[in-house]
């Protein structure tokens, strides 16, 4: 479903700043795989996600998406194929709108706008019985502003919206990061919902070792531009954090060093 081909990316090349990203990523997932992905600050966690999303055109290197090459396709050429939510809980609603109107909007992403009504009464029963999934009792709440919702909230309906017509890719950038231990627990129980639910392919930036080995069927390690570390299956089942720590050190030749994901 997502094929990475030998990306690199480098950021202000040339100057003081220079920065290399990536350097030759690749990885390939198959339909319905969770994978998580973590590594320490300026691994090129977020930087990979971008470029699939396209956000930043990449230096070189083919990202193929249901065997359709959109390396050189815009983010919002790609909008009809990627479901994305961010981790500041803000970033992906209208906040003046109301909570069906953000799903009304969700719906419609990568099709042709017209005038009709907003929500018409089959959608709103339909919106009703996806937001009982995330046990939020927002079905209750459906005309309330969205920029009334506590962040948590915020993160769960973005979820939702990102999720609402099923994206060939799903980026989950670090999306509990800004959220409490509890309510970052129902976000993520959210999300394995309906990712499960919906056989969506998936990657998942997490900077807690805990998650990435909890969730998902299969999990990536990033340093310095690189995957370091790809475990899958009843070898990633049987990790513990411990286990990764010493892996990592065996494949990157150092210390993990992230204070985020060590405290995590």
């Amino acid at each position: 479903m997502l094929e990475v081909q030998n990306i690199y990316k480098t950021f202000n090349p040339g100057t003081i700043n220079e920065k290399h990203a990536l350097n030759g990523v690749n990885l390939t997932l198959e339909d319905g795989d969770f994978c998580t992905v973590i590594g320490g600050n300026g691994a090129g966690k977020s930087t990979m996600l971008n470029a699939v999303a396209g956000v930043w055109p990449v230096d070189s290197g083919r990202i193929v998406i249901d065997g359709e090459d959109v390396t050189g396709l815009p983010d919002f050429k790609r909008a009809a194929m990627i479901g994305r939510v961010f981790q500041d809980p803000m970033t992906g609603t209208a906040a003046t709108m109301e909570i069906e109107e953000n799903l009304a909007l969700a719906a419609r992403r990568g099709r042709r706008r017209s005038l009709h009504w907003g929500v018409t009464r089959k959608e709103r029963a339909e919106y009703r019985e996806k937001l009982k999934i995330l046990n939020l009792g927002l079905e209750d709440r459906m005309t309330a502003k969205v920029g009334l919702l506590s962040g948590g909230q915020r993160q769960a309906l973005t979820l939702l919206m990102a999720t609402l017509v099923k994206p060939k890719v799903l980026l989950l950038d670090e999306h509990t990061a800004a959220l409490d231990p509890k309510t970052a627990e129902k976000v993520l129980n959210a999300t394995e919902t309906v990712v499960n639910r919906d056989h969506l392919t998936t990657l998942m930036i997490t900077h807690n070792m805990k998650d990435a080995i909890a969730h998902g069927n299969r999990l990536i390690m990033m340093n310095e531009g690189k995957i370091v570390l790809d475990i899958r299956g009843e070898a990633k089942k049987n990790l513990t954090v411990e286990d990764l720590l010493h892996q990592f050190a065996v494949q990157a030749g150092e210390e993990f060093a992230s204070d985020k994901a060590l405290l995590g």
